[in-house]
């Protein structure tokens, strides 16, 4: 069975839902409850009339597009979010809303009216571009997992509250709670694969067997300032010194554990930051990554302990804060088997991996079984204007994903 999808449908929705936000030849700035993201998804929403679907909006703004299934039951979904960083790209998150609303049309147009509820979704937010301090936004309203009060006091990079941003698009905050849902069975997730993986390995598209685990740490390392010539270097409490040291080990650490672990150093702060002072204090952030749960926490433990003994060595106060840890989210093997299985049907190599990067689906885990496709990446390349996944690739990832929900639904 060979599902068909419109390659010039495709190509039409990617270029004209990049025109709201658009930032240089390629980019999109597009950030939650802004005048660029209202106009996106009003968008979407009318493309999900002209397919057929029943539109709906949520208390924090997610849009779904229903087709309703002729039994009754649990809804099969498919979706991602819309806004993007500042600035991105055309294909991360839009992509994934886009190819959930495609594979519907197509569904319905070549099968008719599924058995079971089928919806396409575009979550409101999912980057942290306008508020720092969330994720996954609109996807943690919909696993109830924000709490009263959060809107309020959550800022913004530029010191608004995400209640005021929600109230400026017509969205009560004190609403949040109602967004939240009980009858969503099978979430499906396609993205881009963000990463060089599946271009290394020349296959179009991947089923994804899990998600990332995520944590953050900052770190604070507190020395003695001094003269830069004058100090002699056995007496000195550096740490820069212990910085540096403390940034390769880590790295090395995950590089020693092989693929697919990684940890990235970043957002360094020197105080002072001179070229002739020994610094008093440098603060920055551990971003250490693993799919698999239990070598996560292995990984960590590795971290932690080195970092206290750089600092016990040379002399230095260290402080070490949590700022997010997110588990491991292993797909559903059923769902991962069924989408190889829409993938030989119709001819397409899928690859199997691992996602390197944290998405919506690691949310809707707690209410829904999970799995994602992934789709080539262009050198591998996300986060920047310059990201881009060819037509052919998109609509094999799109062929996967609608294949998979006609076995469901069907």
């Amino acid at each position: 069975m060979r599902i068909e999808i419109d390659a010039s449908l495709v190509e039409r929705y990617i270029m004209e839902l990049g025109k709201f936000g658009a930032y240089g030849d390629t980019g999109v700035w597009r950030v939650v409850y802004s005048p660029e993201w209202t106009g996106a998804m009003d968008q979407y929403g009318a493309w999900c009339e002209e397919a057929g679907l029943t539109v709906k909006r949520d208390t924090v703004g997610n849009l779904w597009g229903v087709l309703k299934g002729s039994q009754p039951g649990k809804s099969i979904v498919s979706g991602s979010h819309i806004d993007t960083q500042r600035p991105g790209g055309r294909y991360d998150g839009a992509l994934g809303a886009l190819a959930g609303l495609i594979a519907l049309k197509a569904l319905k147009q070549q099968f008719g009216t599924p058995k079971r509820t089928l919806e396409a979704v575009a979550f409101c937010e999912e980057e942290s571009s306008r508020f720092p301090t969330t994720n996954f936004w609109g996807s943690s309203a919909i696993v109830g997992r924000i709490k009263p009060g959060v809107a309020e006091s959550m800022k913004g990079y530029a010191d608004e509250t995400m209640a005021d941003a929600m109230k400026s698009v017509g969205l009560d905050p004190a609403r949040i709670s109602e967004s939240k849902r009980d009858d969503i069975d099978t979430f499906l997730e396609l993205h881009v694969e963000q990463g060089p993986i599946l271009e290394h390995g020349d296959y179009p598209v991947a089923v994804v067997n899990a998600i990332t685990g995520i944590r953050h740490k900052k770190v604070t390392l507190k020395g003695v300032q001094n003269h830069a010539g004058a100090f002699p270097m056995d007496l000195r409490r550096d740490p820069m010194a212990g910085f540096a040291e403390i940034a390769s080990g880590l790295i090395d650490t995950a590089h020693r554990m092989g693929r697919p672990a990684v940890t990235t150093v970043g957002r360094i702060t020197v105080d002072p930051n001179f070229p002739s002072v020994v610094p008093g204090k440098v603060e920055f952030i551990v971003d250490a990554r693993h799919p698999i749960e239990s070598v996560r926490q292995e990984m960590y433990a590795k971290h932690d302990a080195f970092m206290k003994e750089v600092a016990a060595r040379r002399g230095l106060d260290i402080t070490i804060e949590q700022l997010l840890d997110h588990k491991a989210c292993p797909s559903d093997p059923a769902l991962v088997a069924l989408l190889h299985r829409a993938a030989e049907k119709q001819g397409i190599r899928a690859f199997t991996m691992a996602s390197g990067a944290g998405h919506d689906s690691q949310q809707m885990a707690a209410i829904s079984k999970v799995a994602m496709v992934f789709v080539r990446s262009k050198d591998g390349r996300s986060h920047t204007q310059e990201e881009f996944s060819s037509i052919e690739d998109i609509v094999e990832g799109i062929r996967v994903l609608a294949g998979g929900m006609h076995e469901l639904a069907y």
